[in-house]
């Protein structure tokens, strides 16, 4: 098999695949080109966003679920300073969008 994908320049940029749990329990994730030659800290990650009504988080009529960075690896399969970006996800508490609550799949928020 031949592995282009590891030779590609990518000159200041990283590829950060963001990685999170949906409300059916399966493992979802979608990328971004983040323009940082690297990643050295979590607070360079900016949160994102999906639609949460096709991943069984959210009702078509509020349906923007927010992924938040919770912790971040080196990317094994793209290589280079790519990274795999663990999220927690969280829905607008009503369609004010001034409260953020913990979506259905996010557990993590009974450990903290």
């Amino acid at each position: 098999m031949l592995d282009w994908t590891r030779d590609l320049k990518q000159t200041g940029s990283v590829i950060a695949e963001y990685i999170w749990i949906d409300g059916a329990q399966f493992m979802r994730s979608k990328c971004r080109t983040i323009w940082i030659d690297k990643i050295t800290s979590l607070s360079q990650l900016p949160d994102w966003n999906f639609d949460g009504s096709s991943c069984y988080q959210a009702t078509t009529e509020n349906s923007e679920i927010i992924m938040k960075p919770v912790a971040y690896f080196p990317d094994p399969f793209r290589g280079g300073n790519n990274i795999m970006v663990l999220c927690d996800t969280y829905a607008w508490e009503d369609k004010s969008f001034k409260k953020l609550v913990p979506a259905n799949s996010n557990f993590r928020h009974h450990a903290l």
